[in-house]
């Protein structure tokens, strides 16, 4: 299972960590706000992760806008506006598009590629609940799973 988390804008709760727990690897899809974010992530698992258009300090400047994580085998596309997708995920041979930025989660089929966004794990924005998601891997799919967090 990998976990994939977004928006967090530097703040990472307890309980976040726990959804997270178990990961074999962790995605982060953008706006992170600070690296310590990052360092903590790594305390349950390796974490690969794309800046985010809030991502301007300098430490973020070493993060990739898009990133392509190979697990299993399935090929992942990760980049933090899905309006920034500047390739076709079905001729590029994806298994998945990961993306952040509307804080909304969702996951959906689109022409055999599952389309995945966690929502946002950082601060409540508007009425929108805190979430991330598990990623499982089997020989016949993916399957998302959105965990959403009660605080």
């Amino acid at each position: 299972m990998i976990g994939i988390i977004s928006d967090t804008h530097g703040l990472l709760r307890p309980e976040v960590m726990a959804a997270l727990a178990g990961a074999e690897l962790i995605i982060h899809a953008g706006d992170i706000g600070t690296p310590d974010v990052l360092n903590t992530l790594e305390t349950i698992a390796p974490v690969i992760a794309v800046r985010g258009n809030n991502d301007q300090d300098l430490w973020a400047k070493e993060i990739p806008l898009t990133n392509v994580v190979e697990h299993q085998s399935y090929v992942l596309y990760v980049v933090h506006e899905l309006d920034h997708l500047d390739l076709d995920p079905v001729a590029s041979e994806f298994s998945a598009v990961i993306f952040g930025h509307s804080h909304r989660s969702s996951a959906e089929k689109r022409k055999g590629v599952l389309y995945l966004n966690p929502g946002s794990a950082g601060p409540r924005r508007f009425t929108l609940p805190i979430s991330v998601a598990r990623l499982h891997f089997t020989d016949t799919g993916l399957t998302p799973e959105i965990i959403v967090i009660n605080t």
